[in-house]
């Protein structure tokens, strides 16, 4: 890709934003322009090193473009979005425009609607212990790969092991990419608002394994119906390996032992994680690995050591008896379907958050463990309603939801943030979220 004399068009800012245009610099683009419709405080330094910044705006959208870099915050449904494409004008994200002009390296991509980051965090930690600094961690779990590219020089190294998380809104828009190893962990109804339909949200998806070919791994569970039709309806194109966690597949449990490809890789009742669902993320991480050539011996020792990701069912602390669990990851109603199924009784749950329309139906054979939901922020009156009717507490925000459960809970009970939504109504995002549900619960 040639980017000298290219009018380049950067669409949000936030950490990929930034990313790319510095890529971008580095690449020789000398004519870039940032539109965002925040108030960008970087504007000063941008403008410094000749990028123009502007608010989003029709006559913006109107120019003509050679390139347009889209943040995957920006919904791929935005009117501007669909214009620039119908006009011709490429529109790609960073995770394309990292790829197009890195030297060749090893991608396990990790897409589904849970799940992604413990199984990309605990990638990531396998590759590490086999390949030491050439292994790197980023994507949507927080390192934008331009930002990859650019720390570790990737311009001209190859050869590194990347895993990498990766969402629907950064699948939606790639023209080459294409990893060694990818990934659906999983379909559930999420993002519906943003991509305009369930439906466009699963085909996204499986855009991961669209320009795989030839030798590289496409692993398929075969205990999700929605994946199973959806790689039906969108063939695979290249090597599928089968993972399951009650059948019999390629990878799969048996005997209280972990086998990828018929290989004894680890015993289960040593693995630290709790839930089953995190078996599944464990059983994707070491198939991946494997393929990338790291032995079970280092899998093996990396999982029994590892302890879980940030903000995923992640223990806080026990006070007075109690346990506190933050799960503010858990924006969708199957993360917290998911973190319902690894407690058996006395959960106090606090749900709510943004609006985002939808149904608890599939939380509700779930809640027997339950015995009060607190509903906080923007849609938690409706949320814990839905799940519990007029028993429902509905409080404000955060602060005294966390206040409203210290009162009610007992000893033996588990105080379990898993908010069904995101965070936007009241956060910047479900990091934001879940470090102020942990200051508040350290300070009880």
């Amino acid at each position: 890709m040639e980017f000298q004399n290219r009018k380049i068009l950067v669409v949000g800012l936030a950490r990929s934003g930034m990313a790319a245009i510095r890529l971008l610099k580095k690449l020789g683009a000398d004519n870039i322009t940032l539109t965002e419709r925040k108030e960008v405080k970087e504007k000063e330094y941008l403008e410094s090193i000749g990028v123009r910044v502007v608010k989003q705006t029709d006559e913006v959208f109107d120019e003509d473009w050679d390139l347009v870099i889209k943040n995957p915050g920006v919904p791929p449904i935005s009117p501007f979005i669909i214009k620039m494409k119908e006009r011709g004008i490429p529109v790609i994200t960073e995770i394309e425009l990292a790829y197009q002009v890195s030297k060749p390296q090893h991608y396990i991509a990790i897409t589904g609607t849970n799940g992604k980051t413990t199984t990309t965090t605990l990638t990531y930690e396998c590759l590490k212990a086999a390949y030491g600094d050439k292994a790197h961690v980023g994507g949507n779990i927080g390192t934008p790969l331009c930002e990859i590219v650019l720390q570790e020089n990737l311009l001209e190294e190859e050869g590194h092991y990347i895993s990498l998380e990766i969402s629907q809104a950064q699948l939606v828009d790639i023209v080459k990419f294409r990893p060694d190893v990818s990934v659906i962990i999983n379909l559930t109804p999420d993002h519906i608002d943003s991509m305009g339909g369930l439906e466009n949200y699963y085909l996204a998806k499986t855009r991961v394994y669209e320009n795989m070919k030839d030798d590289d791994l496409f692993l398929k569970n075969i205990d999700d119906p929605n994946v199973i039709e959806y790689t039906e309806r969108v063939p695979v194109h290249c090597r599928t390996m089968t993972f399951s966690l009650d059948k019999e597949a390629d990878c799969c449990l048996k005997d209280g032992q972990m086998f990828v490809n018929g290989e004894k890789v680890l015993d289960l009742d040593k693995v630290g994680l709790p839930g089953k669902h995190n078996l599944q993320n464990i059983i994707i991480a070491a198939a991946a690995c494997m393929a990338e050539g790291v032995s079970a011996e280092v899998i093996r020792d990396t999982v029994y050591a590892f302890k879980g990701v940030e903000h995923r069912i992640e223990y806080v602390r026990t006070l007075n008896g109690v346990k506190y669990y933050n799960d503010s990851k858990a924006t969708n109603t199957d993360a917290t379907i998911t973190a319902l199924k690894s407690f058996d009784h006395g959960v106090i749950l606090l749900v709510g958050g943004f609006e985002k329309g939808l149904s608890m139906d599939d939380v509700l054979p779930y809640m027997g463990c339950v015995k009060k939901v607190i509903g906080f922020g923007l849609s938690g009156r409706r949320i814990a309603e839905d799940l519990v009717h007029e028993e429902a507490v509905v409080v404000k925000d955060l602060k005294e939801a966390v206040d409203e459960a210290y009162k009610a809970a007992q000893e033996g009970d588990t105080v379990l943030l898993s908010p069904t939504t995101s965070s936007f109504d009241q956060y910047s995002g479900f990091e934001e979220r879940g470090r102020h549900f942990k200051e508040l619960v350290k300070a009880l």
